[in-house]
């Protein structure tokens, strides 16, 4: 047994690190709060830590008999980690494909806007029209405005062709503008926590609990929804800087 625990802790901390690796280097590029809970990356990461961290040691455990042959055993060890490094490439390729890029505001909401919803004609688009504000490979998660074009016939195309599940505004990155533009704005469109259509009773209750816990205004219209996906957190603003004091789950 002294021999099969050796390999195991050996396994265990080769994946360890390997996914610690992985893993982190997504949280602190683009997967940082809220963009882990909006994007639903957990579902992800518990695959990979199923296959990495315990599947596979797990396995080397039941494998690594010292009785088998030298050459056997580093096959069956091979195996094993042939199969982690897929799980760990697909589930790598998947956070890369869902990566936040923008926390964008526009019309009247904040939404996240992952890398997967732009269409790569939208990206090119805004890398000739708006190049400041477009995507590029190493861009991290950025607040931008969204506002509708100012002509009318191609707002109302974009409002259109959004209702019947085309592109949206927040998808066309040549039309979004620096975050403090849109700040005016904003404060026109902030509500009180009593005033939000998407929270139950109970959770604009929590949600305000947990705005005083944060020593926070909770009766004042500071406060705007930020979607990603059919996850909502709320955001509440500073009404003096307009700067984001909070980002709360209601769960």
């Amino acid at each position: 047994m002294k021999f099969r625990f050796a390999a195991f802790g050996l396994h265990l901390s080769g994946s360890a690190i390997a996914l610690t690796l992985v893993l982190g280097g997504f949280w602190l590029g683009w997967y940082r709060w809220p963009g882990w809970y909006l994007a639903s990356a957990l579902h992800i990461v518990g695959i990979l830590v199923l296959v990495d961290v315990v599947l596979g040691p797990t396995l080397t455990l039941i494998v690594a008999n010292p009785n088998k042959r030298r050459t056997e055993l580093a096959r069956d060890i091979a195996i094993i980690v042939a199969v982690q490094l897929i799980a760990l490439a697909y589930g790598g390729d998947t956070l890369w494909r869902g990566r936040p890029l923008y926390y964008a505001f526009s019309v009247d909401r904040l939404e996240l806007v992952q890398a997967s919803d732009l269409a790569a004609d939208d990206i090119a688009a805004g890398r000739r029209e708006n190049p400041k504000l477009a995507p590029y490979w190493q861009s991290l998660p950025r607040w931008v405005w969204a506002p509708l074009p100012e002509n009318p016939q191609e707002a109302q195309k974009i409002v259109t062709g959004s209702v019947f599940g085309g592109t949206d505004v927040i998808q066309m990155p040549r039309y979004f503008r620096a975050w403090e533009q849109g700040l005016p704005e904003l404060r026109k469109r902030l509500e009180r926590v009593d005033e939000f259509k998407y929270f139950s009773p109970t959770e604009k209750g929590t949600l305000k609990s947990r705005i005083a816990q944060l020593r926070l205004p909770a009766d004042q219209a500071n406060a705007m929804v930020l979607w990603g996906g059919s996850r909502r957190v709320l955001a509440v603003f500073d009404l003096g800087t307009l700067k984001i004091a909070a980002l709360i789950r209601a769960d």
